[in-house]
This record gives C-alpha cells, sequence and structure tokens, in this order.
C-alpha cells in the first residue's frame, strides 16, 4: 500500500463515518470543533536560516488570521523528507504543505526553472512574481504540476527575492574565462547556464555547501542572500564576493499545498492559507531588505569579506549563454509557451518599469558621496 492511497482525505472521511454510528454522542464532536486543526508544514531550510524564519512569519499571520483555528506544526529540512523533496511529500500527503522554491524539483521537469530561475528578459523579480498572478503564470504553474505532471498540489509564489549573488569564490574572477574549470554549486538552469560557461557545476541543498567546500568537492558556489551566507559560514571559506547576476535574477518562495488537504479546509480557512502568501510576501520583502542589508555591511566590516558587483564581461557572457540555451529550451512545446507568456509580459511591463524608474544612483550618490563603487 503506498503512502498516497492513504492520504489525509480518506482518513478524514474514514474518521468520519466511524463517528456517526455514535450518533448519540453530541458532546464529543462540541468539543472537537474548539480544537485547532494542525497543519504540518515542512521547508526545504535549516533551522537556523533566515528563510526558516520566513516561513515562520507566514505560520504567525494563518494563525491569528484563523483565530486560532488553524495552527502549523512548522519543521526544518529532514525532519520528514530532504530538503529538495518536499514536493513528492507534499504530493503524498505526507506533509500538508512545504515552504521551499520551485527549482528544487527542477529534476523532475526543467520547466520548474522557469518559476523563478529561468532566462533574464529584462524584468526583476518583482516583474517575475506580477506575471505569476497577473501575467498567466500561476495557470502555466497549474498546467504543469496538475496536468503535465499530475500532481495533487496547489502552489502560490510569494516574496520576491533580490537578484541572486554570483556567489563567493576564494579569488578574484573578471572575466567569462576566469570562470573556466570552477566547480561550483548551483540549482536548475543556473546550472546549465554555467556549465555552458566552462563551469562543472554540482547541485546542493544549502546545508551541504559549507562543508563540500571545505572537503574541495567544489571550489566556488552562490545561494542565495547575505544573511543567509552568512549564517553558515560562507565567509569562513572565501573571502570574494560577487553581487549581481543573470543567472538567477528572479525568483520567490513556492508555498505548496496537497490539494487534498485544502479541499478539507472550510472555505474561510482556505482562503486564509492562500492569501496569507500575499500578506507574508510584503513582511518577508521588507525583513529581507533590512537583514540581508545588515549582514552585508557585517561581512565587509567584521568578516573580512571584499564585496564586489559582478563584470560588465561576465554578465554579457551570461546573456549570451542565455541566447544558447533557450532555444534548447524552447524544443519543449510547454516551455516555450512559459517563455513567449514571459517574453510578452516583460516587454509589456518592464518597459514602463525601466522608462519610468529614475536614476536611484544619482541620488544615493549625492547623499552618500564615494559609497557605491560601480
Amino acid at each position: 500500500m503506498t503512502t498516497k492511497s492513504i492520504n489525509r482525505r480518506s482518513f478524514l472521511r474514514k474518521t468520519a463515518l466511524a463517528g456517526g454510528a455514535s450518533v448519540g454522542a453530541l458532546a464529543a464532536p462540541a468539543v472537537l470543533a474548539q480544537a485547532p486543526q494542525v497543519v504540518k508544514m515542512q521547508t526545504s531550510w535549516s533551522a537556523s536560516n533566515i528563510w526558516q524564519e520566513f516561513a515562520k512569519d507566514y505560520a504567525d499571520r494563518v494563525e491569528a488570521m484563523s483565530g486560532g483555528r488553524l495552527t502549523i506544526d512548522l519543521l526544518p529540512a529532514g525532519a520528514v523528507v530532504g530538503a529538495f523533496q518536499v514536493l513528492d511529500a507534499v504530493n503524498d500527503g505526507v506533509l500538508d504543505a512545504a515552504h521551499s522554491v520551485p527549482v528544487y524539483w527542477y529534476g523532475k521537469n526543467k520547466a520548474a526553472s522557469l518559476f523563478g530561475t529561468g532566462p533574464v528578459f529584462g524584468g526583476s523579480a518583482t516583474t517575475m512574481l506580477s506575471w505569476f498572478y497577473e501575467g498567466g503564470g500561476k495557470e502555466l504553474y497549474d498546467e504543469l504540476t496538475q496536468d503535465i505532471m499530475g500532481l495533487d498540489v496547489d502552489g502560490y509564489l510569494g516574496f520576491p527575492m533580490f537578484a541572486q549573488p554570483f556567489g563567493w569564490f576564494k579569488g578574484e574572477v573578471n572575466t567569462v574565462a576566469d570562470l573556466d574549470g570552477f566547480k561550483y554549486r548551483t540549482v536548475g538552469l543556473a546550472a546549465d547556464l554555467l556549465q555552458s560557461m566552462g563551469m562543472s557545476v554540482a547541485q546542493l541543498p544549502g546545508g551541504e555547501i559549507v562543508p563540500a567546500m571545505e572537503r574541495g568537492v567544489i571550489d566556488a558556489f552562490e545561494f542565495n542572500n547575505p544573511s543567509s551566507d552568512k549564517d553558515f559560514g560562507a565567509q569562513d571559506v572565501a573571502k570574494n564576493y560577487y553581487l549581481s547576476s543573470y543567472h538567477q535574477a528572479s525568483e520567490s518562495f513556492e508555498f505548496l499545498f496537497s490539494r487534498f488537504f485544502m479541499e478539507e479546509l472550510e472555505p474561510d480557512l482556505r482562503a486564509i492559507m492562500i492569501h496569507a502568501v500575499e500578506a507574508v510576501s510584503t513582511a518577508n520583502t521588507a525583513k529581507a531588505m533590512r537583514r540581508y542589508s545588515a549582514d552585508l555591511k557585517w561581512l565587509q566590516e567584521e568578516a573580512g569579506v571584499t564585496v564586489h558587483r559582478t563584470s560588465q564581461d561576465i554578465l554579457d557572457g551570461q546573456i549570451q549563454a542565455w541566447d544558447q540555451l533557450i532555444p534548447e529550451l524552447e524544443s519543449d512545446p510547454f516551455m516555450k509557451k512559459c517563455l513567449d507568456s514571459q517574453r510578452a509580459w516583460v516587454e509589456q511591463v518592464a518597459y514602463y518599469e525601466l522608462m519610468n524608474s529614475p536614476d536611484y544612483a544619482l541620488a544615493y550618490n549625492h547623499y552618500f558621496p564615494g559609497k557605491l563603487k560601480i
């Protein structure tokens, strides 16, 4: 018997039938109705990662908005399944929900990477999160997960992440030629991209990165942001930190829910589970701005890290590498449909964003002269 065959829905139905036999026991259901419904939710992050705190922000909002009718049992990566296995666990009913990123199931279908770590056509993470909700992205996501892959999951994206740093290197890298031969950690289509630029890529969960660096399995890496990088000790194994990159410039968190679990919820509780993603997206963004910037300052001033912007030569090389990779991706009809949708959205929306955006660096340099090294 598979785990899926004894999912939550069938369990609840059997329980309800058994309870119906005792029609005279009126007090018990009244008491049970008072108890909060526990949501078993695991993340793809270690307990010490700031992203676990971001997930807790979601749990806190769900509990508050439901008036205590829902409580989330929030678990770190490895508590039930590994960081890369949460999709399977939610699909099989082992977990009710998960907090992760789509690229972590890229190995099941490469199209997963288009929902956060695909080609950058000129839009930011906010541009692409808006595509998910207003440009047809959610419908394409559902088509991939539910129709193509046949999964019993419902997913939503939240928190438009800042463009991910190119990462941590022991020495300086200034040209595409400097990258040749590096053993580098990244995930998703970024692995395909950077392999085409001469790197040898290993796809590892965040908790395995520094040990792999210490053992020489990799000699350069990226994860996501200054806070997470600092928390797992990136500064102890490398001192050159390169910000800005096109390899993963538009990612968001993925909130995965078991469709069976969601069907069993009262409509108002289901709405809270879904719309709390929007609420915590704003909260996570504000917290990230405060913490990421403070931790970047600490890395520079306390940990002796030299912070660089990725060179124009490498950025140009990444765009050229995307140009080579995109036709390969578009040989898959579904991926072409996604990419066509994204290009149309970015062409329209980013035109407005870029035309409307003033030169913030000009103002920053005026009030804080000499700080910004570009």
